[in-house]
């Protein structure tokens, strides 16, 4: 089968490990199918595992992807839940201290067949296209749990979202405004806070911008950079639900003082269930989103598509079609 994988890891030239070709067909488990693929998307995920980071060389070589959608061996249409739960494991899959992501453990998603968990499949809503499909199961996941499940907000609530361009990010746009929140976004381009709008944030700022008012909760999957910014924004009693931290994750100031006086709740927040994915797929075709695509390429084009995102030219998600 036709597959994107990981043969090597470099920290400086990421790039120098990317193989677009051949690999056998996956070994399917008991209690595991098959999924062939008709779409699959790009991740930051996968850069960091060509740059030797959460995937040790040992694994190797491994197919890359964690998002994915397509017919499953009884002819299904379905989504592909990445996060893979350990054996005998019950309840949020997430809090399984051995969870992993397809692609970590077992070979992934940039691929024409990928082996999965059977209880991973999520059914295809009719409306729901393959492109759109295969954007949901990672970044947008990410940010459904973020906002639904730990930002305790409701309709009218006012969300900051720090760092306007990324996939969980454009996602938290969407996702919040179809929603009813006010949602508020920082960016240091300003084509990305107009990109932003467009996608309906209601407001966007400089990064660092004194705001007009404090808010609800912050989505903050910027880290040390964002992060007093994060705190100082937030009205007593708010919330900051983080996701990621990809300035660092060693702020100048904890800002402990602030966040005990203030009563300010602080919430890691990972992935999601494949429940939430069920109910995030669903969502998206009731409110008409039409997630944010960056590119439509064919898997044996998957290099471009690598390329664009080391160089930071990607608005949206990439994805693949199979």
């Amino acid at each position: 089968m036709l597959a994107v994988t990981c043969t090597s890891q470099s920290m400086t030239d990421p790039l120098t490990g990317l193989t677009v070709g051949e690999r056998p067909d996956p070994i399917v488990p008991d209690g595991w199918t098959t999924v062939r693929l008709r779409t699959a998307a790009l991740n930051h995920h996968d850069v960091w595992s060509l740059r030797g980071v959460g995937l040790p060389a040992d694994r190797l070589p491994m197919v890359l992807g964690c998002d994915g959608a397509g017919v499953d061996a009884d002819g299904n249409e379905v989504l592909v839940h990445a996060v893979v739960s350990s054996p005998g494991w019950a309840g949020d899959e997430t809090l399984d201290p051995r969870r992993s992501l397809l692609s970590e453990v077992h070979d992934g998603t940039l691929a024409e067949v990928v082996a999965v968990p059977t209880r991973n499949l999520v059914p295809k809503p009719e409306g729901l296209s393959w492109e759109h499909a295969a954007c949901l199961p990672t970044a947008w996941l990410t940010a459904y749990r973020m906002l639904f499940t730990n930002a305790d907000v409701q309709p009218g609530s006012t969300v900051l979202v720090q760092g306007a361009a990324g996939g969980v990010a454009t996602a938290l746009v969407q996702l919040g405004s179809a929603a009813g929140l006010r949602v508020w976004v920082t960016s240091r381009d300003a084509a990305r806070g107009e990109q932003a709008l467009a996608l309906g944030a209601d407001q966007a700022f400089t990064s660092g911008a004194r705001l007009p008012e404090r808010v609800d909760a912050v989505m903050e999957t910027v880290g040390a950079a964002t992060w007093s910014h994060s705190v100082n924004s937030l009205r007593p009693g708010g919330t900051i639900v983080i996701s990621g931290a990809t300035s660092g994750d060693a702020p100048t100031k904890a800002e402990l003082t602030k966040i005990f006086f203030k009563q300010l709740r602080v919430i890691g927040s990972t992935m999601g269930t494949r429940d939430e994915l069920e109910r995030l797929s669903r969502f998206v075709v009731d409110a008409g989103i039409e997630p944010l695509v960056d590119s439509v390429l064919p898997l044996a084009d998957a290099r471009e598509g690598f390329e664009a995102m080391v160089a930071g030219r990607v608005s949206g998600k990439v994805v693949f079609s199979i």
